[in-house]
Protein backbone atom coordinates (compact mmCIF):
# COMPACT_ATOMS: atom_id res chain seq x y z
CA UNK A 1 0.00 0.00 0.00
CA UNK A 2 2.78 2.33 0.74
CA UNK A 3 4.50 1.56 -2.56
CA UNK A 4 1.64 2.97 -4.12
CA UNK A 5 1.79 6.42 -2.73
CA UNK A 6 4.46 9.17 -3.81
CA UNK A 7 6.10 9.27 -0.87
CA UNK A 8 8.77 7.07 0.41
CA UNK A 9 8.40 7.48 4.16
CA UNK A 10 6.11 4.91 5.66
CA UNK A 11 3.63 5.66 7.99
CA UNK A 12 4.45 9.21 10.44
CA UNK A 13 4.89 8.74 14.11
CA UNK A 14 2.56 10.52 16.46
CA UNK A 15 2.35 10.94 19.64
CA UNK A 16 5.66 10.20 20.79
CA UNK A 17 7.28 13.23 23.08
CA UNK A 18 9.60 15.52 21.73
CA UNK A 19 12.13 17.33 23.92
CA UNK A 20 10.95 20.53 24.96
CA UNK A 21 12.77 23.39 23.85
CA UNK A 22 15.39 25.11 26.17
CA UNK A 23 14.77 28.00 27.15
CA UNK A 24 17.60 29.12 29.54
CA UNK A 25 21.04 27.56 30.11
CA UNK A 26 22.01 26.98 33.61
CA UNK A 27 25.14 25.61 35.35
CA UNK A 28 25.69 22.39 37.51
CA UNK A 29 28.05 22.27 39.80
CA UNK A 30 29.78 19.07 39.44
CA UNK A 31 30.38 17.39 42.72
CA UNK A 32 31.67 14.37 44.26
CA UNK A 33 28.95 12.14 45.30
CA UNK A 34 25.98 14.34 43.79
CA UNK A 35 22.68 14.10 45.43
CA UNK A 36 19.46 16.09 45.43
CA UNK A 37 17.96 14.55 48.40
CA UNK A 38 14.57 13.79 48.72
CA UNK A 39 13.45 15.38 45.54
CA UNK A 40 15.01 12.94 43.72
CA UNK A 41 16.74 13.25 40.13
CA UNK A 42 15.82 16.88 39.20
CA UNK A 43 17.69 17.14 36.17
CA UNK A 44 14.45 15.77 33.87
CA UNK A 45 12.22 18.00 35.98
CA UNK A 46 14.64 21.12 34.88
CA UNK A 47 14.75 20.10 31.45
CA UNK A 48 10.82 19.25 31.24
CA UNK A 49 10.93 22.95 32.30
CA UNK A 50 13.20 24.00 29.58
CA UNK A 51 16.06 24.60 31.31
CA UNK A 52 19.25 23.53 29.57
CA UNK A 53 21.85 22.09 31.93
CA UNK A 54 25.54 23.25 31.58
CA UNK A 55 28.08 20.96 33.91
CA UNK A 56 30.72 23.24 35.80
CA UNK A 57 33.55 21.16 37.49
CA UNK A 58 35.29 21.51 40.94
CA UNK A 59 37.84 19.47 40.33
CA UNK A 60 39.15 16.53 38.30
CA UNK A 61 37.04 14.37 40.97
CA UNK A 62 34.02 15.86 40.45
CA UNK A 63 33.76 15.10 36.67
CA UNK A 64 33.37 11.11 37.46
CA UNK A 65 29.59 10.41 38.21
CA UNK A 66 28.13 7.21 38.54
CA UNK A 67 30.71 5.62 36.70
CA UNK A 68 29.81 8.01 33.76
CA UNK A 69 33.13 10.34 33.15
CA UNK A 70 31.33 14.29 32.44
CA UNK A 71 32.68 16.55 29.88
CA UNK A 72 32.69 20.03 31.91
CA UNK A 73 30.85 22.38 29.34
CA UNK A 74 30.91 25.18 31.22
CA UNK A 75 32.77 27.50 33.28
CA UNK A 76 33.25 30.54 35.89
CA UNK A 77 33.71 32.87 32.92
CA UNK A 78 30.14 31.81 31.53
CA UNK A 79 28.44 33.11 35.03
CA UNK A 80 30.84 36.56 34.52
CA UNK A 81 30.01 36.84 30.77
CA UNK A 82 26.06 36.21 31.52
CA UNK A 83 25.99 33.16 29.00
CA UNK A 84 24.52 31.33 32.42
CA UNK A 85 21.16 32.26 33.75
CA UNK A 86 21.81 30.42 37.20
CA UNK A 87 23.57 28.16 38.88
CA UNK A 88 21.99 24.71 40.41
CA UNK A 89 23.77 23.10 42.99
CA UNK A 90 22.85 19.80 44.67
CA UNK A 91 24.76 18.26 47.74
CA UNK A 92 27.69 16.33 47.77
CA UNK A 93 30.56 15.37 49.34
CA UNK A 94 32.11 17.88 51.69
CA UNK A 95 36.06 17.95 51.40
CA UNK A 96 37.39 21.28 51.70
CA UNK A 97 38.85 21.96 48.29
CA UNK A 98 35.74 20.83 46.46
CA UNK A 99 33.27 22.93 49.15
CA UNK A 100 35.62 26.18 48.40
CA UNK A 101 35.01 26.09 44.71
CA UNK A 102 31.69 25.75 45.21
CA UNK A 103 31.33 28.54 47.35
CA UNK A 104 32.76 30.33 45.21
CA UNK A 105 30.75 29.90 42.28
CA UNK A 106 27.80 30.74 44.85
CA UNK A 107 29.26 34.15 45.06
CA UNK A 108 30.07 34.57 41.56
CA UNK A 109 26.85 33.62 40.76
CA UNK A 110 25.18 35.83 43.77
CA UNK A 111 27.30 38.88 42.49
CA UNK A 112 26.40 38.85 39.04
CA UNK A 113 22.59 39.00 40.30
CA UNK A 114 22.15 35.00 38.84
CA UNK A 115 19.90 32.17 40.17
CA UNK A 116 20.96 30.04 42.28
CA UNK A 117 18.85 26.54 42.97
CA UNK A 118 20.40 24.30 45.78
CA UNK A 119 19.44 20.93 46.73
CA UNK A 120 20.13 18.56 49.97
CA UNK A 121 23.36 20.21 51.78
CA UNK A 122 23.67 22.45 48.69
CA UNK A 123 20.75 24.06 50.51
CA UNK A 124 22.87 24.68 53.42
CA UNK A 125 25.61 26.04 51.44
CA UNK A 126 24.00 28.70 49.26
CA UNK A 127 21.97 29.74 52.30
CA UNK A 128 25.43 30.68 54.13
CA UNK A 129 26.64 32.53 51.02
CA UNK A 130 23.27 34.62 50.91
CA UNK A 131 23.15 35.60 54.52
CA UNK A 132 19.74 33.63 55.56
CA UNK A 133 19.26 30.69 57.21
CA UNK A 134 17.26 28.15 55.21
CA UNK A 135 16.50 24.29 56.33
CA UNK A 136 14.48 22.54 53.09
CA UNK A 137 15.07 19.31 50.70
CA UNK A 138 15.34 22.62 48.15
CA UNK A 139 15.78 26.25 47.73
CA UNK A 140 15.82 29.19 44.97
CA UNK A 141 17.73 31.80 45.73
CA UNK A 142 17.02 35.32 43.72
CA UNK A 143 16.57 38.75 44.09
CA UNK A 144 17.78 38.70 48.38
CA UNK A 145 14.30 36.28 48.23
CA UNK A 146 14.62 32.84 49.23
CA UNK A 147 11.74 30.06 47.89
CA UNK A 148 11.68 26.95 49.84
CA UNK A 149 11.57 23.55 47.27
CA UNK A 150 10.33 20.81 49.44
CA UNK A 151 8.40 18.90 46.49
CA UNK A 152 9.07 18.43 42.85
CA UNK A 153 5.54 20.18 41.97
CA UNK A 154 7.00 23.30 43.87
CA UNK A 155 10.18 23.33 41.89
CA UNK A 156 8.23 22.97 38.37
CA UNK A 157 5.81 25.71 39.38
CA UNK A 158 9.20 27.87 40.66
CA UNK A 159 11.08 26.84 37.42
CA UNK A 160 7.86 27.59 34.57
CA UNK A 161 7.64 31.58 36.32
CA UNK A 162 10.80 31.91 35.07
Amino acid sequence: MYAQSKSSAGPRRTGYNRPVPTRLRMGLVMRRDMEFGELGDVEGALRAEGVGLAPISTGDASLITGGVTVLATATATDIVEGRLKGLVVPGGSQDEAGLAAVRSLIDLARAHDLLVIAFADGVAVAAESFGVTVEAQGALFKDGKTTLLNERAQLSAAIGAL
